[in-house]
């Protein structure tokens, strides 16, 4: 029998998988190793590439467990997800379970997919989480990793307000960034995304500064460069998209999945081939009418055999 309220079956090793020295903050889970995300974006691509071939999903988890790098934790993540999913159908109950292992946002994009009353799909989920390890297990950075997770929020219509209490409980942002997303989390949709990204970076203290004068002291922690600055400041009043457009050009920030249409012409031949046979059946009446007319009795049932 699984508990669900702990995990008592892990004997507390899955969380030992952190990065040595990397102090612990309440309430925020720590980094992981390298090759914890290495291993998490190959099971997310596999697994969104195996759904599109209409495979159910607890047995791609139970394939893929074995072929996870096992001197990893995440073998024993899938385990405790398949037990999860077979028990109520969710995974993202037992991510929330194994918060020192997947973060609130891993864990709310899920949550996003599984809504009843949602359009958010599951695949769209998936193939974020899986550039999001990707990107996380190169050389990540707080301002490339914050844009890619607003960005999906932005792109998919998810709730802002539950989807930016999940990315600042992120283990890379320090308290600085911290503060600043809850800023965000206040007047997104009231200020401009571009100009709270603007005063919090370097290119806006260079402009703030008399001629011949050094820049000011800073009124807050600087967060962004002078390149993001300047990017900023040239989508000022304009679509958020073309802003992460351009720090994606510019800067080589990861770039979220898109929503990809629905390819109808795998059900093109079938339906033409259920046109063509009842063409063929209306033709055949129709030939039958000419030539001496519909013997409807044929389309009768058998009244003389006897009833079983």
């Amino acid at each position: 029998m699984v508990s669900y309220g702990r995990v008592p079956q892990f004997g507390g090793s899955l969380f030992r998988a952190v990065s040595p020295g990397l102090p612990f903050r309440k309430g925020v889970c720590p980094m992981l190793e390298r090759e914890e995300y290495v291993e998490q974006a190959y099971f997310f691509r596999v697994l969104g590439e195996r759904l599109l071939e209409n495979f159910p999903l607890q047995e791609l988890m139970g394939q893929l467990r074995h072929e996870i790098l096992a001197t990893t934790k995440l073998p024993l993540a899938i385990d405790y997800l398949l037990s999860e999913l077979r028990h109520s159908g969710v995974m993202s109950r037992a991510m929330k379970q194994l918060a020192h292992y997947f973060t609130p946002y891993q864990t709310y994009v899920i949550e996003a997919a599984e809504e009843d009353r949602g359009r958010f799909d599951s695949r769209v989920a998936i193939e974020i989480l899986h550039h999001e390890a990707k990107y996380l297990a190169g050389t990540p950075t707080p301002e490339g990793l914050f844009l890619y997770q607003f960005e999906t929020l932005a792109r998919n219509r998810l709730r802002y307000d539950r989807g930016l209490d999940a990315i600042a409980r992120d283990p890379m942002y320090n308290d600085d960034w911290r503060q600043w997303i809850y800023t965000v989390r206040r007047q997104v949709g009231i200020v401009d995304v571009a100009d709270m990204i603007f005063v919090r970076s370097w290119e806006y203290l260079r402009r703030k500064a008399r001629p011949d004068m050094p820049p000011p002291e800073p009124e807050a922690p600087v967060l962004f460069g002078e390149k993001e600055g300047k990017i900023a400041w040239a989508n000022r009043q304009k679509d958020p998209m073309y802003l992460f457009a351009a720090l994606q050009r510019h800067l080589s920030y990861p770039i979220p999945p898109r929503p990809k249409r629905i390819d109808e012409s795998r059900e093109l031949l079938p339906q033409l081939m259920r046109r063509m046979e009842r063409l063929e059946v209306r033709i055949k009446l129709l030939e039958e009418e000419n030539r001496e007319g519909i013997d409807i009795t044929k389309f009768y049932a058998n009244q003389d055999k006897p009833a079983p």
